[in-house]
């Protein structure tokens, strides 16, 4: 199990994070509100990090703070929810908003997510309200030590517009939804991380 990931980002294509430890370079895919919060390319950063094997693939899964990374694991738990999903679900809201989301048993904020409809929404209520109930939201950050420096520009070949939407069609979203979301809320000015962060927020 790999457990936990200290390197230098070598690139940054959300949701995916190429970080060099050692000379080996990990492929990771982080959750939106995660993302956002990375230092810039070439800066040092830590991940508490899920390893999942599987027969046509090994995923690599990180997490800034040990509380996101313990909901991720309860998530995929949960019947019907994969690593997809829980990746989705994470980077349409925090994980407290999440937690509040359901102990309040609010059906309509979960079946705005994609690939939550609203029986997976209830049965999200239903499976997870007794294991969130003590949910550790306020673990002390042990993720990136210092660095919120999500605003920092991202090389990339393509449009940041063109970035938004693979990122958000990569977390499950419907081109038609995504190509919408954004084409509402970009501007010239706007970096791909930027209209990603408006974006999901006109979705959820």
């Amino acid at each position: 199990m790999i457990g936990r990931i200290s390197g230098s980002i070598i690139a940054k294509q959300a949701p995916d994070l190429l970080i060099d430890v050692g000379g080996v370079g990990y492929e990771i895919q982080l959750p939106m509100t995660c993302f956002f919060e990375l230092p810039a390319v070439g800066q040092p950063a830590t991940l508490w990090t899920h390893f999942v094997v599987r027969e046509d693939a090994q995923l690599l899964y990180g997490f800034n703070q040990l509380h996101e990374r313990a909901l991720f694991r309860q998530l995929i738990k949960a019947q019907g929810v994969g690593p997809k999903m829980a990746l989705a679900i994470m980077s349409g809201m925090s994980a407290s908003q999440f937690v509040s989301s359901v102990q309040q048993g609010d059906i309509s904020t979960l079946v705005k997510i994609p690939g939550v409809g609203k029986k997976t929404a209830e049965r999200l209520v239903v499976e997870m309200r007794d294991r969130l109930k003590d949910f550790g939201q306020d673990n002390p950050d042990t993720g990136l030590p210092g660095n919120a420096l999500g605003d920092s520009p991202v090389p990339a070949v393509a449009s940041p517009r063109d970035d938004a939407l693979s990122a958000l069609l990569a977390l499950g979203y419907k081109p038609a939804q995504a190509e919408k979301a954004v084409h509402k809320v970009a501007t010239p000015e706007m970096d791909s991380e930027a209209i990603i962060r408006h974006a999901l927020k006109t979705m959820v």
